[in-house]
């Protein structure tokens, strides 16, 4: 799929978003008529308790969940009118996803755990690997290319999936609870990562349940209940 070229009003627009599920005869709301808007260059936390629908709404803002209600613009354009397959490729394109549980391959090094989302952009093999050296550069880890997920810490391997995530120059950067995992010390140093990525040109939107995470973004979102509001 072709990348966007053209400039939207905002970066992403959620429309009277909604997203219900069917527990046996009960409908649960997980998400209730929610309008904002996201700004290019903005980093934006999701928080709320558990349970009170933030990594639902993460979901889909990222594509992988289809709204029950409203839609969702990313630089004008509706994505879950998309096809699946042109839904796929869009989002390798413009969203890099980081999550909580890392989600590397176990026996993929990391410099191939990180060059695992250009599979499919047609790019050849050695522009590849330049590209998987500059990312681990950037995050601190061209020493560790070589080495397997279980023998990096935890903050190693929660930077291997951030240049994993940025390794394609995403615009528009997801985190869930990026730094749930992690000591207090490595997650402010997960946390600077991100906010120099965010002042590189990087939009950040990050759920977190942590409030000392929230003041390194822009504005919040407060979720309970399934509602949004929005500061």
């Amino acid at each position: 799929m072709e990348k966007i070229t053209h400039k939207a009003d905002h970066l992403m627009e959620i429309h009277d978003i909604g997203k219900n599920y069917q527990n046996g005869s009960r409908t649960v709301h997980a998400i209730t008529n929610m309008n904002f808007y996201i700004d290019e260059g903005e980093f934006i936390t999701i928080m709320g308790e558990s349970g009170s629908g933030k990594s639902t709404l993460l979901s889909v803002l990222g594509g992988l969940n289809r709204p029950t209600t409203g839609k969702l613009l990313i630089d004008s354009m509706d994505i879950y009118r998309l096809l699946a397959e042109q839904r796929a490729d869009f989002r390798s394109e413009y969203i890099g996803f980081i999550f909580q549980s890392f989600q590397l391959i176990p026996y993929l090094t990391v410099l191939e755990n990180v060059e695992l989302p250009m599979a499919v952009t047609g790019i050849n093999r050695a522009k590849q690997r330049e590209m998987a050296m500059d990312v681990l550069n950037v995050v601190g880890l061209e020493h560790k290319v070589y080495r397997l997920p279980d023998q990096l810490s935890g903050g190693e391997q929660e930077r291997v999936a951030i240049a994993r995530a940025i390794v394609n120059t995403p615009p528009l950067i997801l985190a869930d609870e990026p730094t749930g995992n992690l000591d207090s010390g490595t997650a402010r140093e997960i946390m600077d990562l991100l906010k120099s990525l965010n002042k590189n040109g990087h939009t950040i939107i990050m759920v977190t349940h942590n409030r000392e995470m929230g003041r390194y973004a822009c504005r919040t979102i407060i979720m309970a209940d399934g509602k949004a509001l929005v500061h």
